[in-house]
């Protein structure tokens, strides 16, 4: 799919608006309203928010968060990673390679990534290289991960817990 560009969306009420779109559309667990509501500085150039527009019409969007290394509990060696979230495109737009198109530009910072999917979109994420994270039940408190695995990196074994904390 050429000439679709996934941007970085501006923390602004103009966004805010455009967010409302989605809730009528989305799930409740797909809501960014608050988050947005919560991180509004206006144009907030930094913002977790990434978004593909249609003309005029943000069609896709997604939350992606830069996690520190010192709170990696998935990657082997410890690292960054992103958490990528709420990931929706609207749905006169869905099947059309606007999902493809988020996650590829997610995998481009090539950092380890780490999901929660939604239910009955396990078919995707597996089609984006994607797999089960091995369960852990302090860790993931009921959620069912996926990780995507850059080159080098590994999944972190059962029982490697390794003291994370340096002065």
């Amino acid at each position: 799919m050429t000439g679709v560009k996934v941007e970085r969306l501006l923390i602004n009420y103009k966004t805010l608006e455009k967010f409302k779109r989605f809730k009528e559309y989305g799930n409740q667990e797909l809501s960014m309203m608050e988050d947005l509501q919560n991180n509004i500085v206006e144009n907030n150039s930094e913002s977790p928010f990434y978004g593909i527009y249609f003309g005029n019409n943000l069609i896709a969007r997604m939350s992606l968060y830069r996690v520190d290394a010192k709170y990696d509990q998935y990657f082997q060696p410890p690292q960054d990673y992103l958490t990528l979230w709420k990931l929706e495109v609207l749905p006169d737009y869905q099947g059309q390679g606007y999902g493809k198109a988020m996650v590829e530009f997610a995998k481009s910072f090539q950092l380890p990534i780490k999901t929660n999917p939604r239910i009955n979109s396990h078919g995707f994420w597996e089609k984006m290289g994607f797999q089960k994270a091995h369960y852990e039940m302090e860790r993931d408190l009921g959620e069912n991960p996926l990780i995507w695995l850059p080159d080098g990196v590994e999944e972190k074994s059962q029982g490697s817990e390794q003291e994370t904390t340096r002065d």
